[in-house]
């Protein structure tokens, strides 16, 4: 057998974890750690800008306070909305049967009140609506509340 027959003999392999798997990583300097922070500040602070101008929008709020079924054919529903005294708002109000089904439905208008009425200087007040149903209702609630665009 000659030399050109044989096979080649492998490299060595170096020990050197460095070779293995790579140098160590470089850390960010100063002034890249810096830039980071300044860049990530100005973030927070625009998106609490953010935050609170989007709340500053008038928002309504409810909450249920009761329902009652006289008979099959009727339910009353008592809830508390808070909103700001001048503005109207509307609800959704609906009844349900014990299979929560929707038995009844309405949108009930919520205008606007003196600020000695109610509480909370007149911006929670409670209200009382019936509702017709079409059958035996099991419950009663505000689905949601809104401010209706004054331009619409």
């Amino acid at each position: 057998m000659t030399s050109k027959d044989q096979p080649a003999a492998p490299a060595a392999a170096s020990p050197s974890l460095a070779n293995r798997y790579g140098g160590q990583k470089r850390s960010l300097s100063g002034k890249a750690k810096r830039i980071i922070l300044v860049v990530a500040i100005a973030a927070g602070m625009a998106f609490m800008a953010w935050i609170s101008t989007s709340n500053a929008t008038e928002s309504v709020t409810f909450k249920d306070i009761g329902y009652s079924t006289p008979d099959a054919t009727l339910a009353e529903i008592d809830f508390q909305v808070t909103k700001e005294p001048a503005t109207t708002a509307k609800c959704s109000v609906k009844a349900l049967d014990s299979k929560f089904a929707v038995v009844g439905w309405k949108v009930v208008e919520i205008p606007p009140n003196a600020a000695d009425a109610g509480s909370d200087g007149g911006r929670t007040t409670a209200h009382r609506t019936t509702l017709r149903t079409e059958s035996q209702a099991v419950s009663g609630v505000v689905d949601s509340c809104w401010i209706p665009d004054a331009g619409k």
